[in-house]
């Protein structure tokens, strides 16, 4: 099966961005950077293109202007295992970026994210309606989502 790579269009930025995502993701490197040469669009010697890794997942990283922009109609989802790794993530991704409704961010970069912890989905899908909802309903009022809220109102009596 063909390999998909994630090909994101930056404004002057990919380099930094890579170096940013490097440093926050585990086991993750920059692997390749092709730089603008004279008589180019850009600065001779700026970057043209960055590839990384973040944790095995290839991404790319174009420096192609100002004609596109990230929009949260994509995003990189980040399946954590816990609380510990939803702070991480949320305060490292957030930082000089904007935070969002239900664990979602944009980045310094623009770039948008969710971050997810595994228990949300398995409580979003309890075989209990009642409590699948009251996490649903306590997730919808978060930024960054918190697991013992959201154990909390699963477990809370309805009124």
């Amino acid at each position: 099966m063909p390999k998909t790579t994630p090909f994101l269009w930056f404004d002057g930025t990919a380099e930094q961005a890579a170096e940013h995502y490097v440093a926050i993701f585990p086991h993750s490197q920059i692997t390749s950077v092709s730089r603008y040469g004279p008589d180019m669009p850009f600065p001779e010697g700026s970057a043209l293109t960055v590839e990384w890794s973040l944790d095995g997942q290839p991404y790319a990283g174009l420096n192609g202007g100002p004609d596109y922009t990230f929009s949260e109609a994509i995003s990189f989802q980040i399946a954590c295992a816990d609380q510990e790794e939803v702070d991480h993530y949320w305060t490292a991704l957030s930082k000089g970026g904007e935070e969002g409704p239900c664990g979602w961010l944009k980045d310094k970069f623009g770039v948008s994210w969710q971050v997810v912890p595994a228990r949300l989905p398995e409580l979003l899908g309890d075989p209990d309606p009642g409590r699948a909802q009251r996490v649903m309903q306590a997730m919808m009022q978060m930024r960054k989502i918190v697991v013992a809220d959201l154990e909390r109102a699963a477990d809370s009596v309805p009124a």
